[in-house]
């Protein structure tokens, strides 16, 4: 999928939000800006509203207050449109069903499937059209999981279910790669792997949006980090928001300074 854009307008855009679980704050006056076709990292402390901001694109939970765009469109818009892929940091589902790596995979292709207002009826039909069996099979290579394709989901490594996770993501062919700890209890040929999977998806034009705490490969791979906790700490190259400065800044909760160098602040 590969939507035609303003390259001028943001892929992800916040003014103002709010959010909290059961009334306890989680994000407060958030306003950022994440650019297309690049790989921002977002980092921040456990509790500090990362995965929460994810789930309010992704349509599970509801601003209390604030505006959330997707290229200056409603979030909501995107989501349908299966503009936005998401994979989850803990995936909940059950590993012991009795579901092949290809079948799992071809889940991603379920939302895609819904937006046809037939899809109830047609669904054999859909599950066998060739788009999707295409979009599976290249997911799959990519993540080099092909000769894996008919084994149960329940006989994998923990390595290999996060790229069993992020084939199901990259099936969806979107332009909005959202990743919540991707990389979190994966062997270092699994993370090596996804590394070079994003990578490639990025230079390939597709927004990666990834939570991460692996300091390294945000040097390496990111285009941009955006600090949060709670409230956004700092946004801008991988050099300025990983100094020291930054980091001890980030664990407080503050605000940058007003004379910082390139870095975006909350409104």
């Amino acid at each position: 999928m590969s939507a035609v854009y303003n390259s001028r307008c943001p892929a992800i855009e916040a003014r103002g939000l709010y959010a909290a679980y059961q009334d306890q704050p989680v994000l407060s006056d958030v306003s950022l800006s994440l650019p297309q076709g690049k790989w921002t990292a977002i980092i921040g402390p456990n509790g500090a509203g990362k995965s929460t901001l994810f789930n309010l694109l992704i349509g599970n939970l509801a601003p209390l207050r604030g505006e959330l765009r997707v290229f200056n469109e409603s979030a909501a818009i995107h989501r349908r449109a299966g503009h936005i892929a998401y994979m989850a940091q803990r995936e909940n589902m059950e590993w012991d069903f009795p579901i092949s790596v290809r079948e799992t995979v071809m889940t991603g292709r379920y939302g895609l499937m819904r937006n046809d207002p037939l899809w109830r009826r047609l669904l054999p039909q859909r599950w066998s059209n060739p788009a999707h069996a295409e979009a599976v099979a290249a997911a799959l290579e990519a993540v080099d999981m092909t000769s894996y394709a008919r084994r149960p989901i329940g006989a994998l490594s923990g390595g290999q279910k996060k790229r069993v996770l992020l084939a199901r993501a990259l099936a969806q062919q979107a332009n909005i790669l959202l990743l919540d700890e991707p990389l979190a209890g994966v062997d270092s040929p699994s993370e090596a792997l996804i590394l070079d999977v994003l990578d490639r998806e990025r230079k390939s034009g597709r927004t990666i949006v990834m939570v991460t705490h692996d300091l390294p490969s945000t040097r390496r791979y990111a285009d941009q980090v955006l600090l949060i906790n709670r409230v956004v700490v700092g946004a801008g190259s991988p050099a300025a928001m990983l100094s020291d400065a930054m980091l001890a800044r980030l664990a407080s909760g503050q605000t940058p300074l007003p004379d910082t160098e390139g870095i975006h602040y909350a409104a």
